[in-house]
């Protein structure tokens, strides 16, 4: 069934280790990842959703007024009725107002604390009480413990003992012996009354082919009553600190300044979400709720969410921390989760690294520590020597200059869409991105060693009489396809703007450059981003749903992604010449995704939506790069 508009509308709280909160508007459970407590065991990876949400409910002398609604198997919703939801708001964190039957308002607030794992909750009564009247919350959490890809299911192993602490109100429970414990400290009274809940219905799961229905358990609930005051939780797997309350109050008020460092800009919040430790560095959470830090993803985010909005030292630390995993010319495009090797099955995500290392640089350069500087030229080099020597999966720099790379099975650039063993996109042989990026990451080499810079003068003269497609006065997605010495994929994709715009050292200039732009516009761009590939083509897809084998055979073959928008505007704008005209018209094409801003993901921008009207937003609803390059274009227009 269609979502209604709050619970399509979902909110993200994040803690700067990977672990996060995310749930709708409405507070009705639509996804196995919404949850309020999920916390990373290995930051940033290994996500584990131990507190998946609450059961609530008020009692007063008219009766138990519920505040946690829930969607069962079958469709049903309990409770049944009209809301008493008055409106709700994710910022500066998610805060529900509520009207109860008695007049009394009542707000209940949620966020996590930087760096802490740890779910702070306040619910506070409004309006002046009556003699004899009665305001009782009751809150039950609802414990999961499943890997944060997976349903939580009624089992005889989960754990529903509760040690009391110290202090009234604090409980400790452990599910699962492998997990950490849920340490609960409140404000109120704990009675233990262990229950399954159980048969929750998943809609977002449902409609993308998953396990969708889910079981969650409650050891036991905590009782308040807001007639005394506010009612204060803190869902932590640390030790809590002193009173609730006022513990509350002094996390809360680190978090508005924290938080009112970004001032009025929407997107710089945003941007802070995807942030996060690893090891003694730092890196970039691709997308929530289901992504980690992939390396392609970190390198095109990184531009636009720390080198746009200034926050050089975060740069620094996330490419010095990525410095360190360079093996034969290429950077991991994957961390798994359960500790295995890092995963090398990306052409692009090193090269992209090379170009946003340059542009740190760049911004840095009358700061940048002189070990820095080293560690960080070293690591360009030693990718640029990988790729000329000849790396993993085909990749090598190919006589005339450009990049080939790819084999059957294996998908490299960021088209790269597999399920089982389809490889839906596989590129093999020279995609046209991949020269641009070679080409820019050779340019940012030949500012220490000149011998780069004849290279990238030489490979950029193979580009331009290789790629261009004459005929549809554009380029040509795939020159060399399958290692075919001449052979071409003439399908019309996006990914040929990268030669234009979205890169420092542009490959085409003049008639061509704006010819590509042209061609672009008329057969990919969309209010929301660019088409995937051109909607004359046999293969383009109008829709991105269904099934796993359905989206993925929709990911790259028609849908919209929004990132590529950055690219676009910066291109469009250099075949202008920054005239007045340019830049107002620039900026209205990013009206799309700014009103989309309030839309899904709420203050963020989706990962991808479908290529045809109405354009529903889909995939993630929180991705860094979506982000990152409408930081990114922003600036680029405001500029001039």
């Amino acid at each position: 069934m269609p979502l209604s508009p709050d619970e399509s509308r979902e909110w993200l709280e994040t803690d700067g280790l990977g672990g996060f909160a995310m749930g709708t508007a409405s507070g009705v459970r639509t996804r196995s990842y919404h949850a309020i407590l999920t916390v990373a065991l290995r930051p940033p990876a290994e996500r584990v959703a131990l507190v998946k949400d609450l059961e609530a409910w008020v009692e007063t002398e008219r009766g138990s007024v519920w505040l946690t609604p829930h969607r069962y198997r079958g469709g049903h919703v309990h409770p049944v009725g009209p809301s008493h939801l008055a409106d709700f708001r994710h910022d500066p964190w998610p805060t529900w107002r509520y009207r109860l039957p008695s007049g009394h308002r009542l707000t209940c607030e949620l966020f996590l604390e930087r760096h802490r794992r740890a779910c702070w909750l306040r619910w506070t009564l409004g309006g002046a009480p009556e003699h004899g009247q009665v305001a009782r919350l009751r809150v039950r959490p609802l414990l999961g413990g499943s890997p944060l890809h997976h349903v939580h299911r009624e089992n005889p192993a989960f754990d529903f003992g509760a040690e009391a602490g110290e202090g009234r109100g604090v409980v400790r429970w452990r599910p699962y012996a492998a997990l950490p414990a849920v340490i609960a400290a409140s404000s109120g009274a704990y009675r233990h009354a262990p229950e399954w809940f159980r048969a929750f219905q998943l809609d977002e799961e449902a409609a993308r082919g998953l396990e969708s229905v889910e079981d969650l358990a409650s050891p036991g609930g905590f009782e308040f009553d807001l007639l005394s005051g506010p009612a204060v939780m803190a869902l932590s797997t640390e030790e809590p600190v002193g009173d609730p309350a006022p513990a509350w109050d002094a996390a809360a008020e680190r978090e508005r300044v924290r938080r009112g460092r970004f001032g009025a800009d929407a997107l710089a919040r945003a941007a802070d979400h995807y942030i996060v430790r690893r090891d003694s560095g730092l890196t970039v959470i691709a997308g929530y709720p289901w992504f980690g830090d992939w390396g392609r993803d970190t390198f095109i985010a990184l531009r636009g969410l720390c080198l746009a909005t200034g926050r050089l030292d975060e740069a620094r630390a996330i490419l010095v921390e990525w410095a360190g995993h360079v093996s034969r010319g290429m950077l991991p495009n994957r961390f798994p989760d359960a500790g295995e090797a890092p995963e090398y099955n990306s052409v692009d995500a090193s090269l992209w690294y090379v170009v946003a290392a340059g542009e740190y640089m760049d911004l840095a350069a009358g700061s940048l520590d002189a070990r820095d500087r080293d560690r960080l030229r070293s690591a360009v080099d030693a990718i640029l020597d990988g790729y000329a020597a000849g790396t993993r999966h085909a990749i090598r720099v190919d006589g005339d200059g450009l990049v080939a790379a790819g084999e059957p099975g294996v998908q490299l650039t960021w088209m790269d869409a597999k399920c089982g063993e389809w490889v839906v996109t596989p590129r093999i042989g020279k995609p046209v991105e991949i020269q641009a990026l070679w080409v820019n990451a050779l340019s940012v080499a030949a500012r220490w060693s000149p011998a780069r810079a004849e290279a990238a003068r030489s490979a950029t003269e193979a580009f331009n009489a290789r790629f261009w497609n004459a005929a549809l006065g554009c380029l040509f997605d795939v020159v060399d396809a399958d290692h075919r010495r001449g052979a071409v994929d003439d399908a019309v994709r996006p990914n040929q703007v990268l030669a234009v715009g979205g890169l420092p050292v542009p490959l085409l200039t003049g008639a061509r450059a704006a010819s590509v732009v042209r061609t672009v516009r008329e057969r990919l761009w969309t209010p929301l981003g660019l088409r995937t590939l051109d909607p004359g083509h046999p293969s383009y897809q109008p829709r991105y749903q269904g099934d796993q084998r359905s989206r993925d055979g929709a990911y790259h073959q028609g849908t919209v992604w929004p990132w590529l928008m950055g690219a676009f505007v910066e291109a469009h704008l250099r075949v202008a010449g920054g005239a007045p005209a340019s830049l107002e018209e620039a900026g209205a094409m990013l009206a799309g995704l700014r009103a989309h801003v309030g839309e899904a993901g709420l203050g963020h921008v989706s990962e991808v939506f479908d290529a045809d009207p109405p354009r529903r937003p889909a995939g993630c609803p929180f991705q860094a790069w979506s982000v990152a390059e409408l930081i990114r274009a922003e600036r680029l227009v405001a500029r001039g």
